[in-house]
């Protein structure tokens, strides 16, 4: 239900976000409701045959919003990402069939009805497996992210909403009602695997975002870097740290469509998405610069935001987890607070570059007329049908719509950071639901002297 809730969400205010879309706008809402359908379907299936048909789904509308409203490389970065996920998505077919046609007489694609079957280890080690790729493609795993970058620094800005606010969270959905869901069993092997999987992507997006020079790159790695918490929080063998990452995900997709929003309302203004091009602003889009600093102030989890109870809630899951060694999870804990040092660096980092001097010549100057000249009418940037010179650009400050827009995002955000029982209250019975069928398997493994029975001893 938060994931639908989100969905919704996101999509409204990313189709309020697209007025200045007039090349075949018909066509850029229809998919754009085609997308919100499929990601919808994906979410509320109870059927794994039906979620794998909405998942393909959701590709179609994704590659042509890119390949058609995007920027100068839309066609490599909409086939980059449609031949990553779909081959990925493979994986989610082959776990459908392998579930149905295994055990029982009766064959059956019903979710609920083959969580209560039980599954050879080897069969549930395998298709968990498969099952993590797939999801993993989605959820920007390393090294399965390369294809994010690369559609969020040439998808328009209502498309990177989307983007980030919604899609990735389908991977980390897909792990927690399939791979936790069905293969408790296996996932008991696996989760040491996805928390150092987790902590490298913590630490590499957030190195990896601070060596960007494209606005839209550097945000796109900060979201590998996020999702990183949500493989901890998934593999934390613990109630809070499972709650963690679901509230993770959903700060994420508030927060993230918020700086992609205000990322693009800074290219309607400058042109431009490299920081060296960019500058001294901050006195003409006061309201731009005060928007963009509560986002990134809510990204590096400020206290009182929503980023900062979910990723607090995810480290002290993980750290009260019996299931772990204690040298291992300090090793955990101590990694993953570089990723916490590196997020403000590269945000702040940012602000600066945006919004105050860099003794760069500005960009848009006001007043220069019109040149013939053929080489700079072929820099000419458009949006639309609406084209302008660089040096003709004039800096304006948001609008009451894009005020707007902003706002509704930091009233959730801020709500949940006060009160976070506003999310949690949506999923907590499910995720304990979740949490106490893994923890009874990995104790049933235990008490078997199942080859690595302890997770305690594996890992020592």
């Amino acid at each position: 239900m938060p994931l639908v809730l989100l969905a919704g969400f996101v999509t409204t205010l990313s189709i309020f976000s697209a007025w200045q879309v007039d090349r075949k706008p018909r066509l850029f809402y229809f998919l754009l409701l085609l997308l919100y359908s499929a990601q919808i379907g994906v979410f509320v299936a109870q059927d794994l045959l039906l979620l794998f048909i909405m998942w393909e789904l959701e590709l179609v509308p994704v590659y042509l919003l890119v390949s058609i409203w995007g920027g100068e490389k839309r066609r490599y970065a909409a086939t980059k990402f449609l031949l990553y996920t779909a081959a990925a998505s493979i994986f989610i077919l082959i776990a459908g069939l392998g579930l149905a046609l295994y055990g029982g007489d009766l064959i059956t694609f019903d979710i609920a009805e083959l969580a209560l079957r039980n599954y050879p280890l080897g069969l549930e080690l395998f298709l968990y497996a498969g099952l993590l790729i797939a999801f993993g493609v989605k959820l920007a795993i390393f090294p399965f992210h390369t294809w994010l970058p690369d559609a969020h620094g040439e998808a328009s800005s209502p498309i990177s909403m989307i983007l980030a606010g919604v899609l990735l969270k389908m991977g980390g959905y897909g792990l927690i009602r399939l791979n936790l869901g069905l293969l408790a069993d296996a996932h008991v092997y696996f989760a040491p695997v996805l928390i150092i999987l987790g902590v490298v992507n913590i630490v590499y997006g957030g190195f990896a975002s601070f060596a960007q020079t494209n606005m839209k790159r550097r945000l796109a790695y900060s979201s590998v870097s996020h999702m990183g918490f949500v493989l901890i929080g998934i593999a934390s063998f613990s109630d809070l740290g499972i709650s963690g990452a679901m509230l993770q995900m959903l700060s994420h997709g508030l927060i993230a469509s918020l700086l992609f929003f205000l990322a693009g309302v800074t290219y309607d203004q400058t042109h431009t998405m490299f920081f060296d091009e960019m500058g001294n602003i901050g006195k003409a889009m006061p309201k731009v610069f005060a928007l963009f600093t509560a986002g990134a102030m809510a990204s590096l989890a400020l206290p009182g935001m929503s980023g900062f109870v979910s990723e607090l809630s995810v480290f002290i899951g993980f750290s009260n987890s019996t299931v772990y060694d204690s040298n291992f999870r300090t090793l955990i804990v101590i990694l993953s607070a570089v990723g916490l040092i590196i997020t403000p660096i590269y945000l702040l980092s940012m602000l600066r570059q945006l919004f105050y001097g860099n003794d760069k010549v500005d960009l848009c100057v006001i007043g220069i007329s019109e040149s013939n000249n053929k080489a700079i009418n072929d820099a000419a940037v458009c949006f639309g049908t609406n084209c302008v010179l660089p040096t003709e650009a004039v800096y304006n400050d948001a609008k009451g719509r894009e005020v707007f827009i902003a706002v509704c995002f930091l009233f959730l955000i801020i709500g949940i950071g006060f009160y976070p029982k506003l999310a949690t209250n949506l999923y907590d019975s499910t995720t304990i639901a979740i949490n106490d069928n893994v923890t009874q398997s990995y104790v049933e493994i235990a008490q078997n002297n199942n080859p690595l029975p302890n997770i305690n001893l594996a890992l020592k």
